[in-house]
């Protein structure tokens, strides 16, 4: 399965799918969305040498079309083979199957038979009646016996459960608005422990070429020359810095388009410099 992945340097200290599930099952009972999704269940799916939302929809065959997300798909593809035993007897069996061969980094429970054709089945996630995750299970294909994932899809996972996303260590951030910003544009964490980096912290923004990542280290744990600067935490605000609007608890970001080396994150407490992530660092 392919994400569209930014090229930050540090791994997101998530827990294990499956928790803050809220107690639902896998699978639920429920009435068909507004406007469920008509179109066919097989798509080929083609596998394109470049990283953009159109080649992750494209590597997504009918699931990427399934989803109704407010911004960019963020992930999806197909499945590769398994084993006799891996795959399900049911459709809803060839769902888990998904999990356990794919481990998705999406919701585990919550799923709503939407659409089933012939040997192919339909499931989504829905978020307030709009499909958020999708995936097509499918019977007896060649190497994958049984029901299993064909192809799958998700949205940007500001666009998942808010209580999915905190339990799984995202840092969601919003704009001026109070609406959730996608994770492509920008998102924070704090340090993954099998590092010992947890007294840090870390921001990206923008995805692909245009990444950036900014740390803040008032322990001084992140190895010698991982930062393009040391931590600031009594900067200045420069005065050509502007208000990105995007916010977190406390939180706002203000950047300056004559050092992109620097983040500035204004608190109550007054205003800190988080100093930009050499390429190649990370927690491995």
């Amino acid at each position: 399965m392919r994400t569209r992945l930014m090229a930050v340097v540090f791994a997101v200290a998530v827990t294990a799918v499956g928790c803050g599930d809220d107690g639902e099952g896998l699978v639920v009972e429920g009435a068909a969305p507004a406007t469920p999704y008509s179109g066919p269940l097989q798509v080929p799916a083609k596998n394109l040498d470049e990283d953009s939302p159109r080649a992750v929809r494209i590597e997504s065959g009918a699931a990427g079309r399934a989803l109704e997300c407010d911004g960019e798909i963020h992930s999806g593809g197909g499945s590769g083979p398994w084993s006799e035993g891996d795959g399900g007897s049911t459709p809803a069996e060839g769902l888990e199957a998904y999990f356990d061969i794919e481990q998705p980094d999406v919701p585990r429970t919550g799923y709503r038979e939407e659409r089933r054709e012939g040997d192919r089945v339909l499931y989504s996630l829905d978020v307030e009646g709009r499909t958020k995750v999708a995936v097509i299970v499918a019977k007896g294909r060649k190497n994958r016996p049984g029901w299993g994932p064909e192809t799958s899809a998700s949205c940007d996972p500001a666009e998942l459960p808010e209580s999915f996303t905190d339990s799984q260590g995202y840092e969601i951030w919003t704009d001026r608005d109070g609406r959730r910003v996608p994770i492509t544009t920008v998102h924070s964490n704090v340090g993954p422990n099998h590092c010992d980096w947890e007294t840090a912290h870390f921001l990206a923004t923008g995805w692909g070429e245009d990444a950036r990542s900014y740390a803040r280290d008032p322990g001084s744990v992140l190895p010698p020359g991982m930062l393009t600067s040391a931590y600031d935490g009594d900067a200045r605000l420069p005065a050509d810095a502007r208000d990105t609007g995007y916010r977190y608890e406390d939180r706002q970001l203000w950047l300056t388009d004559a050092d992109p080396t620097q983040a500035y994150v204004r608190t109550p407490d007054g205003v800190e410099a988080w100093p930009l992530v050499k390429d190649g660092y990370g927690c491995k």
